[in-house]
């Protein structure tokens, strides 16, 4: 296109090449004063995926003409806006396709301008990422990935792992890229833990070396803190008094374990099947009143967030040698407010002594009465602070033993309570609330809405109980009643599920019978003979109007302040003798319990124009203007015929002549 005999090289690598005539073209373009200036000048560096703008602008010229090209003539790949003597070409997003040297060519007439600008990318968008294989635990292996995503060009990158300010590894991507695209390059390095890395930083430092570009940031980095765990170990149990004892005995056990963090306590008990049943989250584990099914094993476990480690110790509760029951049995289901008596009877020993306690010693809140072998304990009426495992202590001689009996509590008084939010009206939605008193425990309970057979709401309250309580608990729903619901029923239906408590009424319901109001709709008006009538006439107007129940039936006539005075309650309002001021806008209105419809009639009385046997003060001035108005035409009549003879007439000198 150009002639190698004279060649400019552009900044950029960019070179352009130019013949004779276009030398002499350039130097008869300055003369002219056209001149032509591009920014950014030269080169402009861009990340991918970012927007660049190349403008190209002159002087000189009035409307120049611009165009934009490649050096290599290949697509463009951005947008091109001309604005008078700016010409602008932009990239957006900026991609491999846009890294080449651009030129903009500016005409003006004859003449003919050339820059060029070379576009140069990278990508560097991200700080690295950082990988563990797994926890920090104490001298055991762990692979660090340092990751750096999305990379141009890649053989510029370095990698540094660092352990506070030493260097573990470094890497450097020195390979020839076959092609142009985003990279996402990464560094490994395997990191055996002790207990001085505790607290060091794990840094992963990536640089794009690329010192002829200018870009900001060169070098990224994510910083993490090391946590350095260990696995617990040497876990053991304390017990006091024995690990052997007898019926009703107590023991407490203390478990301690090794580890970092402070690894946390865990007792369970092994079950038959080899199950362990949790007991508790505490170092210390104390069980009281022990009964013969609390032998077995009991294991301990120090756990953390690397591992645990347990051991397991056995205890042997035996048995005593008397009998000791207590009644109604092992379990009590009562009702809030109700009285509850429980018995303790023994049977192998003549003169037992009793005694009564919870099983987390708290107060009995009942009376006590012992009577030989019997021994009872009335609680009335219950509460909640009667809710408790209680037990009843026998001592015979040197011999214990203890039976337990729980008292578990529900609430469950009354039938449910339906109301709504209003008056059932046919197509307005109306809100029902069933509501279920005084329940405990409500976590339990389950109350559905029925509309006839058909169920159309439920609702369970299955949320954690912060504390005991009698709750009053509700189910709402609104629904668009319609006459079809007239005459069907509404139940309200609560069940208390308590499957492991055996009691009664575990369901109560309520039931309101549906009556749907029609609010009043096409009030209609029947006049009879008609609206417009003469002055002495009679009328009928009769009003109608559809509603459930039947609307009631209110005319009042309309006053000139706009307020309505109220005239009858019939459905036939009937004038007679009507009067001319009886005109007026008459009003029906249908009403009732559901609404008002409402319609407006326009009644004219007008004048009788024949028959009228009085004097109206219309007739006495048509009378005098009559008077008035003979005399006149005659003198008219008289001074025309003078002005006939004359040849001429005129009222004013007929006036003078008279006078």
């Amino acid at each position: 296109m150009f002639s190698s005999q004279q060649q400019l090289k552009m900044p950029g690598k960019m070179v352009v090449t130019f013949g004779a005539s276009n030398i002499l073209w350039m130097v008869f373009a300055v003369s002219q004063a056209f001149k032509m200036e591009i920014f950014p000048e030269h080169r402009v560096v861009a990340q991918i995926g970012d927007v660049i703008s190349l403008t190209c602008s002159t002087t000189g010229c009035e409307s120049p003409s611009f165009s934009w090209r490649t050096q290599i003539d290949s697509p463009l790949n951005g947008k091109v806006r001309n604005e008078g003597t700016k010409s602008t070409l932009t990239m957006d997003p900026v991609s491999f396709n846009n890294e080449h040297a651009y030129v903009c060519t500016a005409t003006c007439g004859s003449m003919k301008l050339e820059k060029g600008i070379q576009v140069e990318i990278y990508s560097f968008p991200k700080d690295p990422e950082m990988h563990l294989s797994g926890p920090l635990e104490l001298k055991k292996p762990v692979t660090v990935t340092c990751l750096v995503p999305d990379v141009y060009p890649f053989d510029r990158l370095e990698i540094n792992l660092l352990k506070g300010n030493d260097l573990l590894k470094s890497k450097e991507f020195l390979e020839p890229m076959d092609r142009k695209s985003l990279e996402t390059k990464s560094l490994e390095a395997t990191l055996i833990p002790d207990q001085e890395d505790i607290g060091k930083a794990l840094v992963c430092r990536a640089k794009l070396n690329i010192e002829e570009i200018d870009f900001e940031p060169k070098e990224r980095e994510t910083t993490k803190k090391l946590q350095v765990y260990i696995s617990p170990k040497n876990t053991v149990i304390f017990v006091n008094p024995y690990t052997r004892l007898q019926e009703g005995g107590s023991v407490t056990m203390t478990c301690s374990s090794e580890g970092l963090p402070a690894p946390q306590i865990f007792w369970s008990k092994k079950l038959d099947n080899g199950n362990l049943q949790l007991l508790s989250g505490n170092a210390t584990l104390t069980l009281i009143a022990m009964r013969i099914e609390d032998s077995g094993i009991y294991v301990c476990e120090g756990v953390n967030q690397v591992g645990k480690n347990g051991t397991e110790v056995e205890l042997i509760v035996e048995e005593k040698p008397f009998i000791v029951e207590i009644s109604p049995g092992p379990q009590v289901i009562a009702q809030i407010g109700d009285s509850v008596v429980l018995t303790c009877g023994v049977t192998g020993c003549e003169s037992p002594s009793f005694s009564w306690r919870t099983q987390i010693d708290s107060p009995l809140s009942g009376q006590v009465k012992t009577e030989g072998t019997k021994s009872t304990l009335t609680l009335s009426p219950v509460s909640f602070e009667n809710e408790h495992s209680y037990l009843c202590t026998v001592t015979c001689g040197r011999k214990k033993l203890e039976k337990r009996i729980s008292v578990d509590l529900y609430s469950f008084p009354r039938d449910p309570e339906i109301e709504m939010s209003g008056l059932l009206v046919s197509g307005n939605p109306v809100t029902v609330s069933c509501e279920v008193p005084n329940v405990y425990p409500s976590d339990g309970l389950e109350i559905e809405l029925f509309k006839g057979e058909s169920l159309i709401e439920s609702k369970t309250f299955l949320e954690d109980m912060d504390k005991k309580s009698l709750e009053t608990k509700s189910l709402e729903m609104t629904f668009i009643p319609t006459t079809e619901d007239t005459g069907k029923v509404l139940v309200c239906l609560a069940q208390l599920h308590i499957g492991e408590m055996e009691f009664e009424p575990k369901q109560r319901q309520s039931t309101q019978a549906l009556y749907v109001n029609v609010a009043p709709r096409d009030t209609a008006i029947l006049v009879s003979p008609s609206s417009i009538l003469e002055e002495g006439s009679s009328v009928n107007m009769t009003c109608s109007s559809n509603g459930l129940p039947a609307p009631k039936i209110l005319w009042s006539r309309q006053l000139n302040n706009g307020h309505l005075q109220p005239l009858s309650e019939n459905s036939t309002l009937t004038l007679t003798s009507t009067k001319m001021e009886d005109s007026g806008i008459y009003v029906c209105e249908g009403i009732n319990q559901a609404g008002i419809s409402r319609k407006e009639v326009e009644l004219i009385i007008q004048g009788r124009e024949n028959n009228k046997d009085y004097f109206s003060p219309e007739l006495l001035v048509l009378y005098c203007a009559s008077s008035l108005i003979i005399p006149a035409i005659g003198m008219i009549i008289y001074f025309a015929r003078r002005a006939n003879m004359k040849g001429s007439y005129s009222l004013v000198e007929a006036q003078k002549s008279k006078v």
